[in-house]
């Protein structure tokens, strides 16, 4: 749902703005690790996803293409994107699951995002109008559609790859928020290539997004460096690398009953 909501978005509004919507997805996420138990409130995150906030209400003030549909489409998808992420750091760190390999989780979770891609695309897309698209009206189009295809879909499974492997040793939400920048990448190339509309006012917006973004990234490294003092009886190595990460709370608690 999180990829074809972000799809359904670009149908109404553009790369540049649905980007900028999109990068409100580490406050769900955070909202759902905390419900999940997979860390606990803090002012200090709260005021984080706060400043975050504000960026992307930033981004969309004075839109004047702005599409309802579209910009529900890619909020849903920011909300989907939250409890992705919170499932697949769940499953990649509970030992109960075997899933620490990621790519044996890839292995899994790609087959059932195909098939419900593939069934929500026969039901919606206009594939009536498939042989008349200019993509692949012609021999050539054809081959440079499907090599454009491949090339994406190659970039794509790597990203998510290499996402996984830093969801398997940190967290879920480290490694969405350090993503912004790369929505920050993508909304250069979408007003250089695509000629997307950039005004002050998303240009303040995005600012204040990377500056929630370091701040986080400032938290997580002086938490790192101090480790969890409320957990004295665990030796400072392990304290250090369960600060590196969001602990699945539960977890810690089953040991703190443990012998």
């Amino acid at each position: 749902m999180d990829v074809n909501l972000s799809n359904a978005s670009l149908v109404f509004i553009s790369v540049t703005f649905a980007t900028m919507c999109k990068s409100a997805a580490p406050i769900f996420l955070l909202l759902f690790a905390f419900a999940f138990r997979l860390e606990s409130p803090s002012l200090k995150l709260l005021g984080i996803m706060l400043i975050i906030s504000i960026g992307v209400l930033l981004t969309v003030a004075k839109e004047t293409e702005f599409e309802f549909w579209g910009f529900i489409f890619v909020m849903l998808a920011a909300v989907m994107s939250g409890f992705r992420w919170t499932m697949t750091q769940i499953l990649l760190q509970k030992e109960i699951y075997g899933l620490k390999n990621p790519l044996t989780l890839m292995s899994y979770v790609t087959p059932v995002m195909a098939l419900s891609t593939a069934m929500l695309s026969l039901i919606f897309d206009p594939w009536q109008e498939f042989g008349s698209s200019s993509y692949f009206d012609s021999s050539w189009h054809i081959t440079r559609s499907c090599l454009l295809m491949l090339f994406g879909g190659t970039l794509a499974f790597f990203m998510v790859l290499t996402e996984y492997i830093l969801v398997s040793v940190t967290s879920a939400v480290t490694v969405t928020i350090a993503g912004v920048v790369k929505e920050a990448v993508t909304i250069v190339v979408a007003v250089f290539y695509f000629h997307d509309k950039f005004t002050w006012m998303k240009g303040v917006g995005l600012i204040t997004i990377m500056f929630g973004v370091s701040l986080f990234n400032l938290y997580k490294y002086d938490k790192l460096q101090k480790g969890n003092p409320n957990e004295d009886e665990i030796s400072r190595s392990s304290m250090q690398n369960e600060a590196a990460k969001y602990v699945i709370l539960e977890e810690l608690e089953d040991q703190d009953d443990g012998p």
